[in-house]
């Protein structure tokens, strides 16, 4: 079945998705783009010509969903303007997919599940960086007990990019629209329940940023595990990949990721020692390879759920976990207390 789909938002990270949509061989006559809008109709328009779309370009989403009657909405819109965007979608009858963060506030994220619920229709966020290889092949790792049972998480995110536009005028800039990528894949790969945290949050000397570019945090997770964040959007020399370096500590041995190719599992060979002797043990290959494909793999789920009568693993009432994590990271930072994450 091919589904008609409005995208709404088409800024610089609209390009993603509309490529993805395009070019990925899994996503091949599966959606078709019907209309495109943004509050800046000439930007909506440069990027139907830059891919080649001849369909509607407009100002107006209502009007767009009341003419074009698509199955699904694809929300690309910053975050402030998400509410309004995903409840539009629910009342014109679509299933929407919508970036990252669900919401501003835990408040928003409650009403648009509720908003979903009603309307039957499936509410889906695009973490596409659990659908890379790594955090896929990590998370099969943990859970098979190859380094014993998880006691700590460790991440360390550093880079300096310049986005211009509504980034570098937000609040809390790396928690709220970075850090959640990597607050969620700790999640999906621990295999946790996020609890409690304490926060800071800095906006450097040099930094271009208005406020927040960088964090550090501490979590408490289900099962007594700990997970540690250190961050910076400003940060020059010495990157990390976009997927930051991980390390995984268990009772049986650790596993270190550098975000990109390299990992380097060790468990214990022997005990007895001062330092026990360790050996070192592969991390298997994915079993299913289509589930890395980044947006691609995001965007087949959320139809494949559809179609199944299921909840897509993105589904807003899971991904709800991650953005309390966030705000409570924010609340944290705020009040220099720890917060309890609220669930």
């Amino acid at each position: 079945m091919t589904y008609t789909a409005i995208l709404a938002g088409c800024g610089a990270m609209s390009k993603g998705w509309l490529d993805a949509i395009a070019h990925a061989p899994l996503l091949d006559n599966r959606i078709e783009i019907v209309g495109l809008v943004d509050l800046d109709g000439g930007l909506a328009a440069d990027r139907a010509r830059e891919f080649g779309l001849d369909v509607p370009c407009g100002i107006d989403l209502t009007d767009a969903l009341s003419t074009l009657k698509p199955d699904l909405l694809f929300d690309v819109v910053p975050p402030a303007a998400r509410k309004s965007v995903v409840l539009t979608g629910f009342d014109y009858g679509c299933h929407v997919l919508s970036e990252k963060p669900m919401a501003t506030s835990l408040a928003d994220a409650r009403e648009m599940i509720a908003a979903a619920e009603r309307a039957g229709r499936v509410h889906a966020i695009v973490q596409n960086r659990r659908f890379i290889e790594g955090v896929r092949r990590i998370e099969a790792f943990l859970a098979s007990g190859a380094i014993g049972e998880l006691t700590s998480v460790h991440c360390d995110f550093f880079l300096a990019p310049h986005f211009g536009g509504f980034r570098e005028e937000m609040e809390h800039v790396l928690l709220l629209d970075m850090a959640i990528h990597t607050f969620d894949a700790a999640r999906f790969m621990a295999g946790k329940v996020p609890q409690a945290v304490y926060a800071q949050e800095s906006n450097p000397k040099g930094s271009w940023y208005a406020h927040g570019a960088s964090a550090n945090a501490i979590f408490e997770f289900s099962d007594g595990v700990t997970f540690t964040y250190r961050g910076s959007w400003c940060a020059d020399g010495a990157p990390t990949s976009w997927e930051a370096a991980w390390r995984f500590v268990g009772t049986k041995g650790s596993l270190i990721w550098d975000g990109a190719e390299a990992f380097d599992a060790r468990v214990l060979a022997g005990e007895g020692k001062f330092l026990n002797d360790l050996k070192p043990v592969a991390v298997p290959p994915m079993e299913a390879p289509d589930r890395a494909l980044g947006h691609a793999s995001v965007i087949f789920e959320f139809i494949d759920a559809i179609e199944g009568h299921r909840r897509p693993e993105t589904v807003s009432s899971d991904n709800f976990k991650s953005l309390a994590m966030v705000l409570a990271a924010i609340e944290s930072a705020r009040t220099q207390a720890r917060v309890n994450i609220e669930l």
